[in-house]
Order: structure tokens, then sequence, then C-alpha cells
């Protein structure tokens, strides 16, 4: 297959187009400037120029392939309510233009929305059906008018050597304030998946999940929130500290919001449907082993 990748070059996105890349699949990248292009290039993948906001380029770069993954969101939660509809508008574009084609559509979306009292199964929906819970809602609906569209939940906690996300983020604000945090005991749980078993389970998205399907690219269905303060804490040499839920927005900021959020995740039947294993190293060992804890040189 040619496959259109959206955030070609992103954190979990190139470790995709390296997996396309090694299972016998072309892959044309979304690239939103020189660098992006060049980091393509540089991997022998063909660039696409265009962004999130260019619903033409978009088009045109799904039209051009046999499916796409759509990894790409703009991370800036200053403007987090248009960057969601930017998202759905890109979504909805690319699924109308490959309507009646039974070309894959498959869109990276987060576990945290189907978060709730229990484990979270690949049968719920989104929590708040608004929000990023529409470009969710596009995807599925699609399956009706000819397009396999497939959703694939990711954790809070992708992680693996180049990180920024989430536990990048608590190790910057347990320097910045000289403890590891957790909210009341610590006793939520975050999924986890290592950046390269998602990777795989993108790749086995697009080839053969069914129309319609959302999946979860989850490893571990959840880690206690306490044990990776703790490892963090260890790591760092500072202590670990519980934070009321208002604490929790001074002493990891914006990951306050969700860092109380218990979201135990099932992903027994992605694994079924995809003969997807994930062999990556868990959480803990990552924390401690690819770098999260040494400053950059």
């Amino acid at each position: 297959m040619r496959v259109f990748v959206t955030g070609a070059t992103g954190f979990i996105g190139s470790a995709i187009v390296k997996e396309l890349l090694a299972t016998g699949h072309q892959v044309l990248g979304l690239a939103r400037n020189d660098a992006s292009a060049d980091a393509l290039a540089a991997i022998g993948v063909p660039a696409h120029r265009g962004d999130l906001a260019d619903t033409a380029s978009l088009v045109a770069g799904a039209k051009a392939c046999d499916g796409v993954i759509h990894t790409a969101f703009i991370h800036d939660f200053s403007q987090y309510m248009a960057n969601i509809e930017t998202d759905q508008r890109a979504v909805e574009a690319m699924a109308s233009s490959l309507e009646g084609t039974d070309k894959p559509l498959v869109i990276a979306s987060g576990t945290l929305m189907v978060a709730r009292a229990g484990v979270a199964t690949e049968a719920d929906t989104p929590v708040n059906p608004g929000g990023r819970g529409v470009s969710e809602t596009i995807v599925l609906s699609a399956a009706a008018r000819g397009v396999r569209g497939v959703v694939m939940r990711l954790p809070p906690t992708v992680h693996g050597a180049g990180d920024k996300g989430f536990i990048a983020w608590m190790v910057d604000m347990a320097r910045k304030h000289g403890s590891a945090a957790y909210v009341g005991e610590g006793t939520n749980h975050w999924p986890a998946v290592h950046r390269l078993d998602a990777a795989k389970a993108f790749c086995l998205a697009v080839e053969k999940a069914p129309p319609g399907a959302a999946l979860h690219a989850v490893a571990e269905e959840g880690v206690p929130m306490r044990a990776i303060a703790e490892t963090i804490a260890k790591g760092l040499g500072l202590p670990a500290r519980s934070v009321t839920p208002e604490e929790a927005m001074v002493a990891l900021e914006f990951l306050g919001m969700f860092a109380g959020v218990d979201n135990r995740t099932s992903s027994a039947r992605t694994q079924e449907i995809l003969g997807w294993t994930p062999t990556g190293p868990d959480l803990l060992t990552d924390i401690r082993d690819a770098g999260y804890l040494f400053e950059a040189a």
C-alpha cells in the first residue's frame, strides 16, 4: 500500500513511517515546513506540503494514496478548542474524499476520552461526545459511506526515547518544584504503550482493521500514578508527594487536569482483531532507562 501519514515526523508518526517502510509499504508524509520535508527526505519518503488547516492539501494527499493514517494534532493547549475544530475539519475533509473507495482512514484518538469506573474497553464510547469525540464519530460513521474508518485510541503515556509528552512533562515539573507529585493516594491508573508497539498497531490497523472499529493501542492496562511519581522521584533524587486536585494545578500545571483520572484500559479486543502483541519495555522501566531522567545536553 501507499499510505498518506499526517504527523509523519512526530514522536509517534515517525515510528509509524519506519514501521510501514519495514513492512513493505510506501509512504507519503505530510510536511508543513522545510525541516519536516528534509527529515522525510533523509529516510527516502516523499513529502506532501500542507498542514491541518489546509484541507485541500489533505484531500489531495488522501486521494493520492491507498490509505491514510492521521496522527497530527496541534498541541497548543492555550488554543485547545480551536485546535479540536481544526482537527474535525481535517478529518471530515479526508473522510469525505475517500467515500465509496473502501480505503482505510485510521485516526489517532485517546483513551482518556473513555475513562470511567472500571476498565474501559474498545466498545466504550467517549464520555463526552463533543470535543475530540466528534472526530471519532466522523470516522466511525464514514464506514457507512464506503470508507474503512478506524479509530486508534492511544494512552496518555506513549513512551520511549525522545518523548516530549506527559511523562516528560511530569519529570520537568518534578525538577521545577523539587518533588514528584501524584494526586491523593495515587491509586488511580494510567495505561501505557511503547511508541514502537503503537506504531505496529497503526500499521496492522491500516492493513486489516474492519470498518467502524475503535481500537486501543495499550500494552499496560493501568500503571498506578503513585508508582510513576515515585519512579521519577527516585531517579531524580527528589521526594514524591501527595497533592490535592487543587494543588495539582500548581505542581503539575496543565497536567493537573488529568493527573487524578483513573484510566484503566483494555486492549484485549484490539490484540485479537489485529493479531497484535506488544513487546516493548514497560513504562516504569522506560522512565528509568530511556533518558527521561537526564537533562538534555
